[in-house]
């Protein structure tokens, strides 16, 4: 995946497609500013997931929102945030439920009583 808006210099070589989720409940701004010549900032909002292609040794600095201001969070370097390529048999029918970056699964389920429609009764 290309950054259309801002391509990385062309004397750049080792790019790397890298993914970052923000799993907290606040607005996060991501920034890699280690990079001459190339400027990289997205928003990222609450459970939101970005991917990225940056060079493999760029610093994402997560700068985290709070009502007037934003805290530096995190660095984390862009190796750590590489994507893994999806296995073959992670696009079977077997494995829907699962998210194929993390694989880990996407629903989860919790101890509730089954739904009920008046007059019909539950199928368990």
């Amino acid at each position: 995946m290309a950054q259309i808006l801002d391509p990385l210099p062309p004397e750049q070589s080792g790019k790397v497609l890298c993914c970052y989720v923000n799993a907290t409940s606040k607005i996060q701004v991501a920034r890699i500013t280690n990079i001459p010549n190339w400027y990289f900032e997205r928003v990222v909002f609450p459970g939101q997931r970005l991917v990225f292609e940056a060079p493999i040794e760029g610093q994402m600095e997560i700068h985290t929102g709070m009502m007037a201001s934003a805290i530096l969070s995190d660095t984390i370097p862009c190796d750590r945030l590489i994507m893994s390529e999806p296995s073959s048999n992670e696009f079977n029918t077997d494995s829907l439920g699962t998210d194929p970056i993390s694989t880990k699964s996407v629903a989860q389920t919790n101890n509730t009583k089954p739904l009920t429609v008046a007059g019909l009764a539950s199928v368990e």
